[in-house]
């Protein structure tokens, strides 16, 4: 499936790691009643993939032969899809220090963002979207017609990472994701900007659907 297709149907929301992202194209999606895709939580087994068989997170070869290999099969259940690898079903390890510490490593390898790219293509065919990620309104979907980036600053979102118990570092991940050669984290041009530093994640959500309200997107009275 190319780039172009079904982009009247997807909403691209992008940023950087502890952004609220994720918790906000999620609640979008709800109110919606559209399906809610974490390419986030994608790469993220990849990686637990990665770790589960031993391989350094810096060996770009040989993180590049696992995602060859491995069997990839999408789940969408209740409104959100997830990842299968080998059969099994990721949960709470895919949010573990170890995975957070190298997902960026493993994410930069272009074998790995290849193969899940057409993958995130691929699920258009299930109809309306909320994707969100660090690519998906400049590389998976450039030509979508709703785009938004959701950004923070570096202290709230350290702040943000350290409430949820985890001790990776905010900004290596950002110098990783924007610095990668392959789909680096950017804005993409036509996306609307977002500052979540000062605001909930229930006026963000508000602004989200604002914006797509003034933009044309059919309005439905659960929102």
């Amino acid at each position: 499936m190319s780039a172009t297709t079904a982009v009247s149907h997807v909403i691209a929301i992008d940023g950087p790691a502890a952004s609220g992202k994720s918790s906000v194209a999620r609640r979008v999606a709800e109110r919606l009643g559209w399906t809610f895709v974490n390419t986030g939580n994608m790469y993220r087994a990849i990686t637990w993939a990665v770790i589960q068989r031993g391989i350094d997170p810096c060996d770009t070869a040989a993180v590049a032969n696992i995602a060859a290999t491995l069997l990839i099969d999408f789940k969408t259940t209740d409104g959100q899809t997830s990842i299968c690898i080998d059969g099994h079903l990721p949960g709470p390890e895919l949010t573990g220090d170890a995975v957070n510490r190298a997902v960026s490593l493993v994410a930069a390898v272009p074998a790995v963002r290849e193969r899940l790219v057409s993958g995130q293509r691929s699920l258009a065919l299930l109809g309306s979207l909320v994707m969100e990620g660090r690519d998906i309104g400049s590389v998976v979907f450039p030509d979508a017609a709703f785009k938004f980036y959701i950004d923070a600053s570096e202290e709230v979102r350290s702040a943000r990472r350290q409430a949820q118990g985890h001790t990776d570092k905010v900004a290596e991940r950002d110098r990783l994701d924007t610095t990668r050669k392959n789909s680096p984290l950017v804005t993409a041009a036509d996306a609307v900007v977002i500052d979540s530093s000062e605001m909930t994640l229930d006026e963000v959500v508000e602004r989200v659907l604002s914006v797509l309200r003034s933009r044309g997107l059919a309005q439905s009275s659960a929102w």
